[in-house]
């Protein structure tokens, strides 16, 4: 650790250790957030941890990075493409910081081979409650090590991580591979990820169309070359719709930054919702003219300042392999929305808080994203019958979206005396439980689309070139 980054920790410490002396429960500042759920901060009771965006070193020997918790995705790539490495797991929004990715759980195409991000992370340095500054890894504190993934922050501040590297290639090459049922989705998807590949995701158009992608990293580009990051360039989701309609397995080469954030812009197909939203057409030119407003940074700005996410179903489900095709013909019946994510994960057997910690030999995470505009009671009732359902196949939600469980549903989920011990032992009692932080049972704030969109538009600081 440099000397810099050591004064910056000791300066937020102190701050929470005044806390912890006037027993004063906290909230942690990030600058921004990839949550849908709305947040409000005390400015009397926040840490801000903005600041805590550098690089610390690489050393690419070792293939290993070591970084400031609030480093963003695009950033961490950035740094470690330089020395021809990235991280094995990248999440697919440029702005989910490093921390965030550990402390909420968060997994990619790559993760039916890695896990989740969280398992990628050697060790991580980590504010307590009450100020301590301490260092855990799977050897030191590893209660704490593997009970911190998935808390939402709930036992500490994590400041610096080390992440492991791979090499990288500059290419992926892309194979889809159209699907016509739930169950041919769930079988080729489990089939491929018993393979030699880098990434595997699918996308369900429709109850009888899909196409599960298949991706390994190439040295040069072997195939048409498709990109999806600039303006002009075609959304993800409508490339791989084209796919998924055509006779034969086709084959793109698709440069690697290209590839780990080719959901960004539309945020997968949520963009489309908003044109609608907003009476814009839906077309290459709006597209190409709005550009700057559809990644998702801008995204999840708007999202924050609207409250509109109390009129969307945004839901990542973790369901057992052998239940995922039950569990896609009740999302088909309850809310026929789509398109729908698919995403197999290794199964997580060592921290109790994440979403892939099931008794169960995989995993396939179902993205359940689409609009739902009802009295707010009816939105509340439909999101629990989705958890019920998610509960009765099996699995678990992602804590980065609404929940809506009474308490005692939540520790059913959760073993609580495991984590209230944990929580004691590392001083955390004083902080937001992760119940409390998760769970909402009442609207959070009016709702207004205009609001979001203004906030968008003249906020300044997303709009920085990326």
């Amino acid at each position: 650790m440099n000397r810099e980054h050591t004064a910056r920790v000791r300066k937020i410490a102190s701050i929470i250790r005044r806390y912890h002396h006037q027993n004063v429960p906290f909230r942690v500042y990030h600058g921004s957030t990839n949550t849908t759920r709305t947040l409000r901060f005390d400015k009397q009771a926040t840490v801000d941890v903005s600041q805590l965006n550098h690089i610390l070193s690489i050393n690419k020997k070792r293939q290993v990075v070591v970084v400031e918790a609030n480093v963003s995705m695009d950033r961490l790539v950035e740094a470690t493409l330089q020395e021809d490495m990235i991280p094995p797991v990248v999440m697919e929004f440029p702005g989910i910081t490093v921390g965030g990715g550990i402390q909420g759980g968060a997994g990619e195409s790559s993760s039916f081979e890695w896990g989740c991000f969280n398992r990628i992370v050697n060790w991580y340095e980590m504010i307590l409650a009450n100020g301590e500054i301490v260092r855990v890894s799977p050897e030191e504190k590893r209660d704490l090590f593997w009970g911190s993934a998935g808390s939402c922050g709930s036992i500490g501040v994590i400041t610096a991580a080390e992440i492991q590297l791979i090499p990288a290639q500059p290419y992926v090459t892309l194979t889809y591979l159209p699907v016509k049922s739930f169950g041919e989705a769930i079988s080729v998807t489990l089939k491929v990820s018993k393979e030699k590949h880098d990434f595997v995701d699918g996308i369900l158009f429709a109850k009888d169309s899909g196409v599960v992608m298949v991706g390994s990293l190439a040295g040069s580009p072997a195939r048409t070359v498709r990109r999806f990051t600039r303006a002009h360039d075609q959304w993800f989701y409508l490339h791989a719709l084209k796919m998924a309609q055509s006779t034969t397995i086709e084959s793109v080469s698709i440069p690697i930054r290209d590839y780990l954030f080719r959901y960004d812009r539309g945020a997968f197909w949520m963009g489309a919702y908003a044109y609608r939203r907003a009476g814009v057409p839906f077309n290459r030119a709006s597209r190409y003219l709005l550009n700057p407003l559809m990644k998702t940074r801008k995204m999840y700005e708007a999202l924050q300042a609207s409250g509109v996410s109390q009129e969307y179903v945004v839901q990542d489900l973790a369901i057992p392999a052998e239940t995922s095709v039950d569990f896609l013909r009740f999302v088909d019946k309850t809310f026929h929305a789509y398109p729908l994510w698919l995403c197999p994960l290794k199964v997580d057997r060592n921290s109790p808080l994440q979403a892939n910690h099931l008794k169960t030999r995989g995993i396939i995470n179902v993205g359940v994203w689409a609009p739902y505009r009802r009295p707010y009671e009816e939105f509340v009732a439909v999101n629990r019958k989705l958890e019920k359902a998610v509960r009765d196949h099996g699995g678990r939600k992602w804590l980065y979206a609404h929940a809506y469980y009474t308490e005692d549903e939540f520790w059913q989920i959760y073993d609580r005396g495991w984590y209230d011990k944990l929580r004691a032992k590392y001083h955390a009692t004083s902080l937001p439980s992760l119940y409390d932080k998760t769970s909402r049972m009442r609207p959070e704030r009016d709702v207004s689309f205009k609001r979001g969109v203004w906030k968008a538009i003249t906020s300044k600081a997303s709009l920085r070139p990326r």
